[in-house]
């Protein structure tokens, strides 16, 4: 499992958006916008502690996972359904 710990809140919100978008739509998200031209953009910050952690690459306008961003994402969107948790007998 990808270790998301100490990551900062702007960074986890990138991953919240697009388990967000995932669960919404039912379908993979590789990718998600960094900034739209309407105002709305993910943290420089963000972008950047992602990058050097590994989880995505970015070229200003869109943030791609990598392989290890994507179990990562997985990982959120598995928690958010409570897959993680051990079911009662």
């Amino acid at each position: 499992m990808a270790d998301l710990s100490g990551l900062s809140d702007e960074a986890l919100a990138v991953f919240a958006f697009a388990a967000y978008h995932r669960l919404s739509s039912g379908q993979t998200v590789r990718s998600v916008i960094q900034r739209d031209g309407m105002g709305h953009k993910a943290s420089d910050a963000a972008v950047s502690e992602l990058t050097g952690r590994g989880f995505v690459e970015a070229d200003g306008e869109e943030i791609r996972f990598t392989g290890e961003g994507e179990r990562a994402l997985h990982s959120v969107v598995s928690r958010l359904r409570g897959d993680d948790i051990p079911k009662k007998a």
